[in-house]
């Protein structure tokens, strides 16, 4: 299908291209990570509680820095993602670290071509199902590969946050997912002033669709929670108001910033 290659080769060019800028930058702190320190905020660990000796399958994991996080808890952890370079630069990270964390390049709708194994716990965070316009697919990748009582992980930003342009001054998109989002930009949230043009395609999925296609699938959802803050200096006009939590100076704590989700495979 003509529409489904474009929107993955875009994306897949578009991430591909943000991967060595990304890892060059101070917001994902490189040098720190390999320091040993974790990617992870409380919003998931939190939600996640005690994952040693637990398998975890991480869905469009990026360069991986999560995944060797889990790696590091004692975790057996696998990433998948789209970007081949991601996939390639997380396992030099891994070798260079002495982890065993796994790492495969795909598509996640064929993540089952790849991977024949069922895990404790399937993950994903921040900036991930924006990319894929087919959440009843999705969330039959993760009743896939969750084993019974399996737990399913998800931090996210809040579709209200992506309802705005770029620097909040009007609503400009529909909280609905009525059409693909075409975007073009330059820079990249890491880093506003690299030297990088990306085009790119996307959906904003309102919750009530997020939570139906997971209930839909086989879960049953424990908890949703909402957050008026982001773990994550990635907006702009942000203020940061605690450590390591900013949110949109013009709204303060007015909008949903971030939520979470925790289900179990039934």
């Amino acid at each position: 299908m003509k529409e489904k290659m474009d929107y993955i080769n875009i994306n897949k060019q578009t991430w591909n291209n943000k991967t060595d800028v990304h890892i060059a930058s101070e917001f994902y702190d490189m040098k720190g990570f390999l320091e040993g320190k974790s990617t992870l905020n409380s919003i998931e660990l939190e939600l996640l509680g005690d994952i040693s000796n637990k398998k975890i399958l991480h869905l469009q994991c990026h360069f991986g820095q999560d995944t060797m996080t889990f790696s590091r808890m004692v975790a057996k952890a696998t990433g998948i993602d789209l970007s081949d370079k991601a996939i390639v630069r997380a396992r030099e990270i891994a070798t260079k670290l002495n982890l065993n964390t796994s790492f495969v390049c795909c598509d996640i709708y064929d993540t089952p071509k790849f991977i024949d194994e069922k895990f404790d716990i399937v993950f994903t965070s921040y900036g991930t199902i924006g990319w894929l316009p087919d959440l009843d697919k999705w969330a039959n990748v993760v009743s896939h590969f969750l084993k019974p009582d399996g737990k399913f992980i998800m931090a996210d930003f809040h579709p209200v946050v992506w309802m705005y342009d770029n620097d909040f001054k009007e609503v400009f998109y529909n909280y609905f997912n009525v059409e693909p989002i075409i975007e073009e930009e330059t820079g990249t949230y890491a880093e506003r002033d690299a030297a990088l043009y990306a085009e790119s395609i996307g959906w904003n999925h309102p919750i009530s669709d997020i939570l139906n296609s997971l209930i839909n699938s086989g879960l049953e959802i424990n908890c949703f929670n909402e957050y008026n803050y982001s773990p994550y200096n990635c907006f702009n006009e942000t203020e940061e108001f605690e450590p390591n939590k900013f949110r949109i100076k013009c709204f303060e704590n007015k909008i949903p910033m971030v939520y979470s989700i925790k289900g179990t495979k039934k």
